[in-house]
């Protein structure tokens, strides 16, 4: 971590045994009993959902955060960020350790969304990979990896993200078929159909982490922006990308145009995002198109 981040970070996994007693109120009135339980408290925005994100305030005096179990990085005024993935369990859980080693956690109860899911009577398609499709794809993999875990000092996370591109969706996220009671993958992001050669802008600020120079073998001409804390951008099948790695981008700065390179059957731009290890749906982070 640099810049205005905090780089402290909880053990992984806290023990029950380790968790102090219960803060005790004892020779204390009223008003400094509700102050002490105000300063203690987590604050949200956003949808405890899945797919979704929240931007949280830390208690006062924290000075280290897990979500489930994994470290979470706190900004310097304690705000942090949090998401769910598209099939999160029904219940999560945030400890924040305080400056005097008490601890405070928070259960969060996750809501279910109602996915599309087509069960259709035919069996998937079996595809074997050939050797030399492995060979191109291992390095592509290596670089999407590469740019997912970067980590800059953006503060993008923290901004009202808006549309890329205005268009038809043609593809929702968390989209699913079943086939004869196989599950195949789900649509990890959102599909807007537009024109080939259509601008395409940055939702929010971010770092740009990767900027293929060459199309990739399904992505096509693959852009991917991290706009802080580990929460990061993915544009697929551009026809062009205006912007090179190491960029910092605006939000609203034309990156890219909108094309169908790699594996595409028209026009349009694929938009994914992740918060770590999280899969997370656009339209939860801009609401819907006007």
């Amino acid at each position: 971590m640099t810049g205005r981040f905090k780089a402290i970070f909880c053990a992984a996994t806290i023990a029950a045994a380790a968790v102090p007693a219960a803060i005790v109120y004892a020779e204390t009135d009223d008003a400094e009993q509700s102050a002490f339980r105000e300063a203690v408290k987590f604050g949200f925005r956003g949808q405890a959902i899945q797919g979704g994100v929240m931007i949280g305030d830390a208690p006062a005096g924290t000075r280290s955060l897990s979500f489930d179990g994994n470290p979470v990085p706190i900004d310097d005024d304690g705000k942090f960020i949090i998401a769910f993935n598209r099939d999160a369990g029904q219940a999560a859980q945030l400890v924040a350790t305080l400056d005097d080693g008490q601890t405070v956690r928070k259960f969060i109860n996750v809501a279910p969304r109602n996915w599309h899911i087509e069960h259709v009577n035919i069996n998937r398609r079996a595809r074997t990979a050939s050797e030399s499709f492995k060979r191109r794809r291992a390095p592509e993999l290596a670089r999407i990896n590469a740019a997912r875990s970067a980590m800059n000092d953006s503060a993008g996370w923290r901004q009202t993200f808006i549309w890329p591109v205005k268009g038809r969706i043609s593809g929702m996220f968390g989209n699913q078929r079943i086939y004869n009671g196989d599950p195949g993958s789900y649509h990890s992001g959102i599909d807007i159909a537009a024109p080939t050669g259509t601008y395409y802008v940055a939702p929010a600020d971010g770092v740009v982490t990767l900027a293929a120079t060459s199309p990739f073998t399904l992505e096509g001409n693959l852009l991917m922006i991290d706009h802080g804390m580990g929460l990061n951008s993915a544009f697929l099948h551009s026809s062009e990308i205006l912007v090179k790695e190491g960029q910092q981008v605006k939000r609203g700065e034309p990156i890219g145009r909108v094309g169908s390179t790699g594996s595409a059957t028209g026009p349009h731009l694929h938009w994914s995002m992740k918060w770590n290890a999280a899969r997370i749906d656009p339209i939860l982070l801009t609401g819907p198109m006007e």
